[in-house]
């Protein structure tokens, strides 16, 4: 999340096919051209220098995307499993929304953290998380950590 009065930038994203061949990973970057690469470990650094020295621009002024391409009808199922991913996060998120304002609406009622953990599911500790509360130390909390701290 970009800090506040800071508009969040957004970088040009190279996507790039690496294709297998006897000597390592081929290197399709869209718009920019092919470069080589020993292991597809290798390839996002690899295409990070290339398009850097091709456009003349700092490596970290863009953001790069290596996609194999594996044929034997593997790729089908890797790019389902990565839509399979994305959906689960989609749902987690909507999970934690719902969470919070579960809880919120369970506390307004007036049940405790406890019996809202209860209901949840999830630790007292998460409850608290999920209400906003315990996030910072007031400044007195602050000074007793450091008194005691300091006595050890």
């Amino acid at each position: 999340m970009p800090a506040e009065g800071v508009d969040e930038v957004t970088l040009t994203t190279y996507e790039t096919v690496a294709k297998r061949w006897k000597h390592g990973w081929e290197l399709h970057i869209d718009g920019v051209g092919v470069t080589q690469s020993r292991t597809l470990l290798d390839a996002e650094p690899m295409v990070r220098d290339y398009v850097a020295m091709i456009l003349n621009a700092p490596d970290d002024s863009f953001d790069v995307k290596v996609t194999p391409e594996i044929g034997a009808g593997v790729d089908g199922e890797i790019l389902g499993l990565r839509h399979a991913d994305e959906e689960l996060e989609a749902a987690r998120e909507r999970a934690g929304k719902q969470r919070r304002k579960v809880a919120r609406r369970l506390d307004s009622l007036g049940l405790s953290g406890r019996e809202i953990a209860a209901i949840l599911e999830v630790s007292p500790q998460r409850v608290s998380q999920l209400l906003g509360r315990g996030k910072t130390k007031t400044a007195a909390s602050k000074r007793r950590s450091v008194r005691r701290t300091s006595k050890l």
